[in-house]
């Protein structure tokens, strides 16, 4: 008998021969499967000024090359779906990492009944969410301006269209290709449209263009080409600024238009090829397809026993996780893979992957797929290697080339960690090289790529703050991690000792920066003085997008050095409670207003605590580091309780290419990567009472905590395979060869487990 989805995954589940929880802790299975859970709305209530996730509805399938949703905004505005909105403009192929970052080689379709509307303000219609269905791999709408229903499903790089029209012989399908130049032509015997869309937001070289080819399976009744809202009649063909076209056709009552949809960055040619990924499939067999790969990857963490709405978020924000990097190769007709580089113009063998920011995804992300997803990660790294050969640099925030935003370089972070991890089959030899040379070099037209003020940095040991480079102390920070992770690289490949001398030495450049009248990070002159006057409440200036309440933790393989630096263990707990004590005062003068992530600290009533952004997300697990983890366990309750909800206001900040979700599924496990390189995840509070994780390798972990809830948070005792554990930390080795871990919790603090030395995570100091 065919089994469901879920159902299948939990039988194989049972047959697992290594220790298992008892009877009574078994939770009867659900009848829902993974992807019924996900709701892509979440994080879409979101504008310039305020951040609940930024997030838009993506139907894709994980790491696809294209993604797809409805637009309810402009062309060119990057906030493209809004929930508060009421009408739809079109169906986009987006490949947008989020809105500030915007968009690239985009396009769209819309239907339309009875006076042609080509202007994509005219043409919108009427929608409620009532009547709108978001899935991973399936969207559909009704739209009241036309009583038409459009459903779409997807493939990585093909999509299926679905028009439901009313009676009537002016049914219109609507292909715009945006401005910034583009092309369309009509193929009417093959009932077929191609064209191509140059439309960006940076990061490509002079031939970009995304070729895309749209079939139906209807003839067609008449069509025409326009420009700018103008028709151009007994036109076929036209390249313009704006192009598109409107394809007519005669509609009975109920009756069903069917597109097939297909592009790639090389060719028309290879965007017929794409098109093959659909093949005769017809819509509800691709639907299908979609719905089993979304429900096999998201199936590989079961949680259970908690509310309807924590399962929602986990699964949402899991959703969120499996989406970037996304895919940026595509295979020939020979079935190789190959690459149009986003570097240099040219069409080249092997993996590429963009639309990621490692200074957000290199904290939770890549750690995520080095333990749940390593053949991908290993896939991505062999696209670094790429990047590096037609650049000259690794990326830092690529979309789709290197892009001139945020800071550090993390690149070097991601690939230490995943070969550290155990992760092979790519050329390290080039990898490292990279590495070296983004240690000593900045891009010429790039500053975000590299390491701007590397002169400074690696003569000084800090980028002083009265050299004109802004956010100066968090780069400084910054660097001094990844030398740290260069460090530990460079020992596994037996480098020249010296070269290891110099990284490890580098790696306390972070000591430099701390000011032992505030106990704060603090930006530091070239003669050696620091800044003044100086404002832990001030935003940005020499920090990025935090104040030095946020950043000073960002000492993430030397906390045991950081809590020296302090004073000790006493002083460096209170400046941690400190940081929920003080109200949310700010200094943003900065910037001249509050940018959206000041106001997001602001509302949620948590003081200085920001975790609508990334620096100080890590910062609640140094609890454990100072013998006192019971308020680490408490505050991450906290933080998944409050600032996460399945609704369209769920995030409290930036979603940020999954990183703000890959903090929720890690911490809901119990554990989380504080130290991205290191061997150990820091504990924290498992939030369901019982979550299986399927591993790549075929082994499990199984955590069981049968009591934990809101009220019961704390960890009272905890056993590996049966064995007492006192450890503030979990071992990623000890994961991967499966683990059944059990949590007694309570509701009241252990103040005598984890406070022993012995039981601290990883610190290059030692306690």
């Amino acid at each position: 008998m065919k089994q469901s989805g879920m159902t299948l995954i939990l039988s194989v589940l049972l047959l697992w021969s290594g220790p298992k929880p008892a009877e009574g802790q078994i939770t009867a299975p659900t009848a829902k499967e993974p992807v019924d859970y996900v709701n892509p709305l979440i994080g879409t209530d979101s504008k310039f000024s305020l951040s609940n996730g930024n997030t838009y509805p993506a139907m894709a399938l994980p790491w696809g090359m294209n993604f797809w949703t409805p637009q309810t905004a402009p062309m060119g505005d990057g906030w493209q779906y809004a929930y508060d909105a009421d009408k739809i403009r079109g169906f986009k192929q987006t490949h947008q990492p989020s809105p500030w970052m915007n968009d690239y080689g985009n396009f769209s379709l819309m239907p339309v009944t009875g006076e042609l509307k080509i202007n994509e303000e005219e043409r919108a219609s009427w929608f409620s969410h009532k009547a709108e269905t978001a899935n991973p791999h399936y969207y559909s709408v009704y739209l009241a301006e036309y009583d038409v229903t459009t459903e779409l499903t997807v493939t990585e790089r093909a999509a299926r269209f679905r028009f439901t029209f009313p009676e009537n012989d002016q049914s219109y399908v609507i292909i715009d290709a945006f401005d910034q130049g583009s092309y369309v032509k009509v193929i009417p015997e093959e009932n077929k449209i191609i064209g191509y869309s140059t439309r960006n937001s940076g990061g490509v070289p002079e031939n970009f263009r995304n070729y895309f080819v749209v079939e139906f399976d209807k003839p067609f009744s008449s069509y025409n080409v326009w420009e700018k809202d103008e028709l151009k009649e007994n036109q076929t063909e036209l390249t313009g600024e704006h192009a598109g076209v409107a394809v007519r056709f005669n509609t009975k009552k109920g009756e069903v238009v069917n597109a097939r949809v297909a592009s790639s960055f090389i060719s028309h040619e290879q965007a017929n090829l794409n098109l093959k990924e659909i093949g005769s499939d017809n819509f509800e067999t691709v639907k299908a397809k979609g719905r089993e790969i979304w429900n096999r990857e998201l199936g590989r963490m079961i949680p259970e026993g908690g509310t309807l709405a924590e399962t929602e978020i986990f699964y949402s924000a899991l959703y969120r996780t499996l989406l970037f990097p996304r895919k940026f190769y595509e295979y020939d007709s020979e079935g190789n893979i190959v690459h149009y580089s986003p570097y240099n113009g040219k069409v080249l063998p092997g993996y590429m992957f963009t639309d990621n920011g490692f200074w957000d995804t290199f904290r939770a992300v890549f750690p995520f797929f080095n333990l749940m997803y390593p053949s991908l990660n290993e896939k991505i790294q062999a696209g670094l290697v790429n990047a590096y050969k037609e650049s000259g640099f690794l990326p830092e925030w690529a979309s789709p080339g290197h892009r001139s935003v945020m800071i550090g370089n993390n690149s070097a972070t991601l690939v230490a960690d995943a070969y550290l991890k155990g992760l092979r089959g790519y050329d390290m030899e080039t990898l490292y090289e990279a590495v070296l040379h983004g240690t000593k070099n900045v891009h010429a037209e790039v500053e975000a790529t590299g390491r701007l003020g590397h002169e400074y940095y690696n003569e000084l040991g800090y980028v002083p703050y009265d050299v004109g480079i802004n956010e100066n102390a968090a780069r400084t920070l910054e660097y001094a991690f990844a030398d740290w992770t260069i460090w530990k690289l460079a020992k596994e490949l037996n480098r020249p000792k010296k070269e290891i001398k110099l990284f490890e030495e580098r790696s306390q450049n972070y000591r430099k920066l701390f000011d032992s009248e505030t106990n704060l990070m603090r930006g530091k002159n070239e003669d050696g003085s620091f800044q003044t006057p100086f404002n832990p409440l001030k935003w940005g200036d020499a920090f990025t997008e935090g104040n030095s309440w946020h950043y000073t933790w960002s000492v993430f393989h030397d906390t045991q050095g950081l809590i020296n630096l302090m004073g000790g263990e006493k002083t460096f707990i209170t400046m941690l409670d400190s940081v929920f004590a003080m109200p949310p005062d700010f200094d943003d003068t900065y910037y001249g207003f509050p940018i959206h992530e000041i106001r997001e600290m602001q509302i949620v009533n948590m003081g200085q605590y920001a975790h609508g952004n990334q620096p100080i997300q890590h910062m609640i697990y140094l609890y454990n580091y100072a013998g006192q983890p019971w308020k680490a366990q408490y505050w991450l309750r906290e933080v998944m309780d409050r600032l996460y909800t399945p609704d369209p206001d769920g995030y409290c900040g930036d979603e940020d290419n999954g990183q703000t979700s890959a903090w929720y599924v890690f911490s809901s496990m119990g554990f989380y990567p504080v130290t991205p390189g290191s061997d150990q995840y820091v504990l924290g509070t498992p939030l369901f009472p019982k979550m299986t994780v399927q591993l790549e390798n075929g082994n499990k972990i199984i955590l069981s905590a049968p009591k934990s809830s809101s009220r019961n948070r704390y960890i009272d005792e905890m056993h590996i395979n049966g064995q007492l554990w006192d450890k503030n930390y979990v071992r990623y080795s000890d994961l991967m060869e499966g683990a059944f871990i059990e949590f007694r919790m309570a509701d009241e603090p252990n103040k005598s487990r984890g406070t022993s030395k012995e039981a601290y995570p990883y610190s290059y100091t030692k306690p």
